[in-house]
């Protein structure tokens, strides 16, 4: 059997209709939307959520203050008159008188009766090296020539040294067993007697033992440097033994 179909009920007659109705639906809804107004979003509220108040700073409001120079000074008023003094002293003159002489004037010349000599004292220092000194200082009872006088000072310092230092002292005070060394220096001056001992050593009492070996030197024949008596400083170590049970 054959379907019948009525010609109302094909769609394809109205295809470009629906096409066309569509497309104007789509335009209208295009240009409603770029008609549309748009708004800024307030943005207050979005940054006050980000701010803590303990970020919140109080910043004083500050005030710049112009300093005020002080005026000038007034100027120093004028003396209201000027007095002119004149001067009535009189002005004598003074001639000098030449101190050239000619060929014609007569020099008288005066014999002089006594001419006196000044010699003036050469400046020495007084401290001078034991080793460069011209003349050492004479230790008593030394005799001889210059260096066997300096040689003698020598050694009868260190047999003055020898009997008078207490060499036990070392052990009474515990030092360590050894080789002990006080160094000493002291200056024979220009009179002859001990001064300006210095003493260094490994404990106090040795250096004031030492010290009082060397003021007990007997005083001396002072040495001389061109002639003239000169302070003198001298320099010896003076050693001895430590030993266990001394």
């Amino acid at each position: 059997m054959k379907s019948k179909k009525s010609e109302k009920a094909t769609l394809e007659n109205y295809s470009k209709f629906f096409f066309q109705l569509g497309l104007a639906l789509a335009l209208l809804v295009v240009y409603l939307m770029v008609e549309q107004k748009s708004y800024d979003r307030a943005i207050d509220e979005i940054v006050y959520n980000f701010i803590k108040e303990d970020d919140i700073e109080d910043i004083p409001i500050t005030e710049r203050i112009e300093q005020i120079k002080p005026p000038p000074p007034p100027p120093a008023a004028a003396p209201e008159k000027i007095e002119i003094i004149k001067d009535e002293a009189e002005i004598e003159e003074t001639v000098l008188e030449s101190t050239e002489i000619n060929q014609d004037d007569a020099v008288v010349v005066r014999e002089i009766e006594e001419i006196e000599e000044v010699v003036e004292e050469e400046e020495i220092v007084e401290d001078v090296p034991f080793a460069v000194v011209e003349e050492a200082p004479i230790f008593p009872g030394c005799k001889g020539t210059k260096e066997q006088k300096k040689k003698c000072f020598q050694e009868k310092v260190r047999e003055h040294i020898n009997k008078k230092f207490n060499t036990e002292l070392g052990a009474e005070l515990g030092l360590e067993e050894g080789k002990k060394r006080v160094y000493v220096q002291f200056k024979v001056n220009h009179t002859g007697n001990i001064v300006d001992i210095r003493t260094r050593g490994p404990h106090v009492r040795l250096e004031k033992e030492a010290h009082r070996v060397i003021q007990s030197l007997p005083k001396m024949k002072p040495a001389r440097q061109r002639d003239r008596a000169v302070g003198v400083r001298y320099s010896i170590p003076i050693t001895f033994w430590v030993k266990d049970g001394a």
